[in-house]
């Protein structure tokens, strides 16, 4: 008995050091470019790169809208979303954030889609479904204002409806005249007769960026676990890329494996890869953080969002909620910095330092 209580003392000794691992949780919702996040947590890829840093990482499925909600709740350390979110929800509540991965841009995936032939010009007065405050109504509105139709988009009558639902909703009630989602509901809604696309992302190139983002407070912990998660998610991400990028059954094999995620087949995953600019490589990344075109992108970003109040109510000016940029210069008031680019950890990667 007493060489089973020490066996069973020893166990829990070994056992203390993984109970104190550092741990953290990664947000994702079902998007083409962000879809990766399910197939680096399902096929252990994660975990390799966690435990080479002595970390825990969980990865964890949400809705777009609750993702969010949870990243400025704090309930999770990081999570995948565009910049134009990272700037309403979280910075704007007064967490601060940093993008450590640019994994892509939208390049069609994004899209405004009508029923019976109507245009943009016919769509004031009317109703339109999309997930209010997030990039549809920002590249809805890009869209009016590209076509001369600024001063009608007050008549247009926005429904609030969330990504799981907005698919669904449209298809199922013809008397929906309009709606503007992602793939892979656009490719869903597409599949309607009578439906056609009278705007999408790829008239806007990288105005919709796709950004793993992580809370700064995280990153800058003492102890340097927050840089040991920032590298293994980069470790893990540009493995994943590199295997997407390949050619031939390989690249299939992990495509097919990624489209669960969405429950899509390889074929429709691929048709959604087909509108989506991914930054396969790191040095790609950081060509894109790194770009003055990504301070015009912002500056017309941060303005959408101060004229929808979506920097908060106290915010006098788009300066409030301030922005800095991988080279350190900052768009907005130096000391309200809320929102970061950073090329650090896409850089380790593209140095094979991680």
């Amino acid at each position: 008995m007493l060489r089973k209580a020490l066996y069973l003392c020893l166990l829990a000794c070994c056992a203390l050091p993984a109970q104190q691992k550092p741990s953290f949780t990664v947000g994702w919702s079902v998007y083409v470019g962000w879809d990766p996040y399910y197939y680096m947590g399902k096929s252990g890829i994660l975990r390799k790169w966690a435990d080479k840093y002595g970390i825990n990482i969980r990865v964890q499925r949400f809705d777009y809208a609750p993702s969010l909600d949870a990243f400025v709740a704090k309930n999770i350390d990081a999570c995948a979303m565009t910049n134009m979110e990272a700037l309403d929800m979280p910075a704007a509540a007064g967490v601060d954030t940093t993008a450590i991965i640019v994994g892509d841009y939208s390049n069609g995936n994004d899209a405004v889609i009508t029923r019976q032939g109507l245009g943009l010009a016919q769509l004031p007065g009317k109703p339109l479904l999309l997930v209010e405050k997030t990039v549809s109504q920002y590249l809805f509105e890009r869209a009016m204002a590209i076509n001369g139709l600024g001063d009608q988009i007050k008549r247009v009558k926005y429904i609030n409806t969330s990504d799981s639902d907005i698919a669904a909703a449209f298809m199922t009630d013809a008397s929906k005249p309009a709606v503007v989602t992602w793939k892979p509901m656009v490719s869903q809604i597409l599949k309607t007769k009578d439906v056609k696309v009278v705007f999408n992302s790829s008239q806007i190139p990288g105005e919709i960026l796709d950004l793993m983002v992580v809370r700064t407070d995280i990153l800058n912990r003492p102890d340097g676990s927050g840089q040991k998660f920032a590298k293994a998610i980069a470790g893990a991400w540009y493995e994943v890329m590199t295997q997407m990028n390949a050619s031939g059954a390989a690249a299939d094999k992990t495509l097919t494996a990624i489209a669960e995620a969405s429950q899509d087949s390889l074929l429709s995953y691929k048709e959604q890869l087909s509108t989506t600019h991914m930054f396969y490589t790191p040095q790609s990344g950081v060509q894109m953080a790194a770009s003055p075109d990504l301070k015009k992108t912002m500056d017309l970003v941060r303005q959408f969002c101060f004229s929808h109040g979506l920097l908060g109510d106290k915010a006098k000016s788009p300066d409030e909620v301030a922005i800095q940029f991988p080279d350190k210069g900052v768009v907005g008031k130096a000391d309200r910095v809320r929102f970061r680019f950073s090329t650090e950890y896409m850089q380790m990667a593209a140095d094979g330092k991680l």
